[in-house]
């Protein structure tokens, strides 16, 4: 490839880098029911108002007993029961046994929870298949506390929410808590060729693919989704489109018309009523992408190819939106060294995100091979891929048995 070729772009670490400088995070915050807190970030940080559990209790079906008692004898008669919810009430005689159940309250004075499996049931009551000395004290109690304890801080400010936090926040007995608000997202296609579904495709037109995956992955990302439809190229009406977004959302997203086609008008657009923070990257695929700001919020224009659009999203996108929502936990895909067992083809120039389908051989090592068709046009290709075979800017083709970077997709791609 010829080196002018590439004169002018901006490395993605740059882009990257001059992306997030210029991106504030959200700064509203309101209450919100758990019930509904999925994927919201937070607003404060979670600390616990009580101990978890709030008694101490049994790891176990089995019999609460007092080691002492057992020092007298390996069969006692039983007392009582502890159930679920349902606690042992009333003097616990000496000698005696608590019949015990998973999850209930240990009776006062227990020091121990034999397994049920460990005992036999006689005429004169529970005897115990063990010796004394395996009777360890505390063995099968979970004390109070154990999972968390009282002013804990279980999940930080800046967290986003998965499914994994709404069961150990309502195991605290929260109900409410406060979450920066989602920012929104407008986003649309733009391009004459463009077909909505549904309708048949004429001579030269396809259909509009990229808004699916946008919102997709503009609601994974954590945001709330406007779509704005297919805008036809035509200047008046994209600039009343532009004009209509930036009233409606924080940020606003376009796929296709920031190439340097006749008739794609985004950047003269943008020129007047905004800010273009820079425009062509050293990516593949996803030169054309462009990020900018209008008076009331930002701008990013993706390429109209559905790969280019998709892997701009991921990689440049993502991190933005993540910090405009507050998700200071958020964390880019991590880089693992791996062995190529195919080809990949590359010229020198542009950080190449091909797609890759990753395995793990016998040894335990990341092993990756390519998907095929690399056009940023084959998107069945993505679809089959599970990660991007990151090939470094000025790196040339890649052989079978060379080592390459892969990142592993990360949620918001499953």
């Amino acid at each position: 490839m010829d080196c002018c070729a590439t004169q002018g772009l901006i490395p993605v670490e740059t882009a990257l880098e001059t992306l997030l400088s210029q991106v504030s995070p959200v700064s509203n915050t309101h209450s919100l029911a758990l019930a509904d807190a999925i994927g919201f970030v937070l607003a404060e940080d979670i600390r616990s108002p009580i101990n978890v559990p709030p008694f101490a209790n049994s790891a176990m079906d089995g019999y609460a007993v007092r080691i002492a008692d057992l020092e007298q004898s390996l069969t006692l008669p039983v007392a009582g029961k502890s159930f679920a919810g349902i606690p042992f009430e009333g003097e616990w005689q000496p000698q005696t046994t608590v019949r015990i159940m998973t999850g209930a309250k240990i009776p006062e004075g227990c020091d121990a929870v034999i397994m049920q499996e460990l005992t036999t049931e006689t005429d004169a009551g529970i005897t115990f298949e063990l010796s004394l000395a395996d009777v360890k004290p505390q063995a099968n109690i979970r004390p109070i506390g154990d999972d968390v304890s009282q002013g804990q801080t279980v999940l930080a400010k800046g967290h986003r929410l998965t499914p994994r936090d709404i069961p150990l926040i309502a195991s605290l007995g929260i109900n409410d808590i406060s979450v920066v608000d989602k920012p929104k997202v407008a986003f649309f296609s733009t391009g004459d060729e463009l077909k909505p579904l549904g309708q048949p495709l004429e001579d030269g037109q396809i259909y509009d693919s990229n808004r699916y995956g946008i919102k997709v992955l503009i609601e994974r990302f954590g945001c709330e989704a406007v779509d704005l439809g297919i805008i036809p190229d035509c200047p008046e009406t994209l600039k009343e489109v532009f004009l209509k977004a930036d009233k409606e959302a924080d940020v606003v997203i376009t796929s296709g018309g920031v190439s340097v086609g006749e008739a794609d008008y985004t950047k003269d657009i943008l020129d007047e009523l905004g800010q273009i923070g820079f425009w062509k990257l050293a990516i593949k695929p996803g030169k054309p992408f462009a990020f900018g700001q209008l008076p009331n919020s930002y701008f990013c224009g993706l390429p109209g190819n559905p790969v280019s659009a998709m892997l701009t999203m991921y990689v440049l996108v993502q991190p933005m939106l993540a910090k405009l929502a507050g998700h200071t936990k958020w964390e880019a895909p991590k880089s693992i060294p791996a062995k190529a067992t195919s080809t990949f083809k590359k010229h020198p120039g542009r950080t190449d995100y091909q797609r890759g389908i990753y395995s793990i051989n016998e040894q335990g090592q990341f092993e990756v091979s390519t998907t095929g068709n690399q056009g940023s046009g084959a998107f069945s290709s993505m679809s089959i891929a599970n990660c991007f075979v990151v090939l470094e800017r000025e790196r040339g083709r890649v052989d079978a048995g060379e080592t390459v970077n892969i990142e592993l997709f990360n949620a918001s791609l499953y």
